[in-house]
């Protein structure tokens, strides 16, 4: 076997290890066979969000164990076929594993980060949170910039995406933006992007082209799945409504139809003026649910991710990630080191290189801190 094929091995072979051990594959089988006999209970579906829930848990049992053994057959087919092609001489037959080893070695890899989605949250939906720093018009462009990067990402990985309440800037961008996306694992991908951004640039808007810094902050929290109940007495919220000041357009409400829910204990402030005053005030509260929720979760894991604790202001020492446009081309995530010089790529959506990276950051974290634990 070439060099290079017997490089590929190495690499979906090692991508099965981590996928084997995040599925625990020596018990999935037997896991599987009791969520098969569970699901045969007459009695399964007089708790509905139960039954769901086990549904849901037995799909994703099934489609791992369906991933796991389809790159291992694969892997398993393609050496074969290899060795048979150097056996007989037939090179085309060679070619063609070998490009399909790579195929699969990609597939592999996206697998790999995908196991790495494993937290209590991680496959619920998300909202997101953009919000225009220091700064006037720059950071407003900004921000509308990282808007529509993440919306950018979102509909190339398939996601739904629902602007659920938007804010114009005084001369362009927007001072604030919240989206809730739907899909699988929406929330565990977008974690990681919660923090401080900042722009390095040419202005646009500046007479003598001078280079500008500027700053929005993002912040992610996942939707609150139906089964985690989060109780808020309606006396520590405050309800107002008022008249949407959004994009124009369909987005213009003639009443006042949008909604601002303040949790008075936290401060926490969720908004949403994109429907009906009813469908609002059920949006708005389904967010403070969810930041209420993602407060805790937070809370549980302050010591693993401290980097990730506070939204902190947006402004110096709170940056995640540099996007440099002038006098180079960079973008590079403070975290991890993770770095590229297509900027554009980046803007038009290409993140998941920061986020798998980070997500492997973080799991490195949990697993040194639990180790210590044992000792």
């Amino acid at each position: 076997m070439r060099a290079e094929a017997q490089n590929l091995v190495e690499t979906i072979r090692k991508s099965l290890s981590l996928l084997g051990q995040r599925l625990d594959v020596e018990t999935a089988s037997h896991r599987l066979e009791e969520f098969n006999a569970m699901i045969e209970d007459p009695d399964l579906w007089n708790d509905p969000a139960k039954a769901q829930k086990l549904m849901r848990d037995r799909q994703m049992l099934m489609d791992a164990l369906d991933t796991y053994n389809g790159i291992r057959q694969d892997l398993t087919d393609n050496i074969d076929l290899i060795e048979l092609g150097e056996a007989e001489g037939d090179t085309e037959v060679v070619t063609e594993a070998e490009a399909a080893l790579r195929s699969l070695a990609a597939r592999a890899a996206e697998k790999e980060v995908e196991a790495l989605l494993n937290g209590e949250a991680d496959g619920n939906d998300t909202f997101l949170e953009i919000n225009a720093g220091a700064g006037g018009t720059e950071s407003c462009d900004w921000a509308a910039m990282l808007a529509r990067m993440y919306v950018r990402w979102a509909e190339k990985k398939g996601y739904k995406v629902e602007l659920m309440s938007e804010t114009s800037g005084e001369e362009a961008g927007i001072r604030s933006a919240a989206y809730k996306i739907t899909g699988p694992n929406a929330y565990g991908w977008l974690k990681s992007e919660s923090g401080v951004h900042r722009l390095v640039r040419i202005s646009p808007y500046d007479s003598a082209a001078r280079r500008h810094t500027s700053f929005s902050s993002v912040w992610v929290y996942p939707v609150v799945d139906e089964n985690i109940e989060i109780e808020i007495p309606p006396n520590e919220i405050r309800v107002d409504t008022y008249r949407s000041s959004g994009a124009g357009g369909q987005h213009v409400n003639t009443t006042d139809s949008a909604v601002r829910i303040t949790h008075i204990p936290t401060g926490i402030v969720v908004t949403s003026s994109e429907k009906s005053q009813h469908q609002n005030r059920a949006n708005a509260m389904a967010a403070l649910k969810s930041r209420l929720y993602e407060m805790e979760l937070r809370r549980r894991t302050e010591k693993i991710q401290e980097q990730h604790e506070n939204k902190g202001d947006a402004g110096w020492g709170n940056q995640i990630r540099s996007y440099v446009l002038q006098p180079y081309q960079m973008v590079k995530d403070l975290r991890t080191g993770v770095e590229t010089s297509d900027t554009q790529g980046v803007l038009d959506g290409d993140l998941d290189r920061f986020m798998a990276a980070t997500l492997a950051l973080d799991v490195a974290g949990k697993s040194r801190s639990e180790a210590q634990g044992d000792d």
